[in-house]
């Protein structure tokens, strides 16, 4: 006989855009979110009755009112608010898994009244996911699309090689890849301090880039670990990071042909196929808890 398995609803893709008006100097928060609610949904699924089931235009209100209600200070504190809201209001709902992605702004300086001008910031996509039961949160913070590189520093030689291997070695190379990394917070209860969502976020991303551009690379694993191992060691609140990084290959371009000498100056970027190299750092004695698959959000 057929049974349900593990199953949740939701509204996804909720696009929220909150102005704060400090006086003549406006800020913004660009969020999108996605809403997943999970419980006693057995019989919504059997005979069709909606008896349990909280609409899901009524979680797409819900976001936009919460924008306006307890605004947004950040991605993860916005997600909390949701996830409490969803478990504690509802008594047939007994997990909330909030999916939130920003888009940064900055000011537009120096263009006449410029305290409300802004340009979307191209660097990276910021995320959360927090996950509530009403006992324990999961928060699980990241960013996507942050492309990196170091046009020297960095070499790859010495690996196995068989009767199919063509790729020469190199003593200087360019390394530059795309990152996408997640890091799963040590906060779970309400009775912990919380961590400053804003400034963690800030100072993982600045450690992650100093580590990226302080290591002598010998592989793109290498340094990887070098800069999930940096943030574990600054960032107490932080228990694992898991990186999935693209290398984006760039190969000198032969121009013997055309009776010039290329001494690392000319590459071809090749956007496809790619090396693609994943890992987790841990801090010691804690448990891998970020899916593989969630690098892919």
């Amino acid at each position: 006989m057929p049974i349900l398995g593990q199953n949740q609803y939701g509204k996804a893709e909720n696009r929220v855009v909150k102005i704060t008006r400090d006086g003549a100097t406006h800020h913004i928060k660009d969020l999108n979110v996605s809403v997943s609610l999970s419980g006693d949904m057995d019989e919504v699924h059997y005979s069709g009755s909606n008896a349990n089931v909280l609409p899901t235009d009524t979680t797409k209100n819900t976001v936009y009112a919460f924008a306006k209600e307890h605004g947004i200070e950040s991605a993860e504190q916005f997600g909390i608010h949701l996830a409490r809201h969803f478990v504690t209001g509802q008594e047939r709902i007994h997990r909330a898994r909030i999916r939130i992605e920003e888009y940064a702004w900055e000011r537009i300086e120096n263009s006449g009244d410029g305290a409300h001008s802004f340009v979307r910031k191209g660097q990276e996509t910021r995320l959360t996911q927090i996950t509530y039961d009403g006992e324990q949160w999961e928060i699980v913070s990241g960013l996507k699309d942050l492309v990196v590189m170091n046009s020297t520093n960095s070499e790859f030689w010495g690996y196995v090689k068989d009767k199919y291997t063509t790729l020469p070695e190199a003593y200087d190379r360019i390394l530059a890849t795309e990152v996408s990394g997640r890091w799963r917070f040590n906060w779970s209860d309400d009775e912990q301090e919380m961590p400053d969502w804003e400034t963690s976020y800030e100072q993982v991303k600045k450690h992650m880039l100093q580590a990226f551009a302080e290591t002598y690379s010998l592989s793109l694993q290498q340094t990887l670990y070098a800069m999930g191992a940096r943030i574990i060691d600054h960032r107490h609140e932080i228990d694992e990071i898991r990186f999935s990084l693209p290398n984006k290959h760039h190969f000198l371009v032969d121009l013997e042909p055309f009776g010039l000498k290329n001494d690392n100056e000319v590459y071809f970027a090749a956007d496809r196929p790619y090396g693609l190299i994943e890992a987790t750092v841990l801090r010691d004695g804690c448990e891998e808890k970020i899916p593989a698959d969630l690098t892919n959000l």
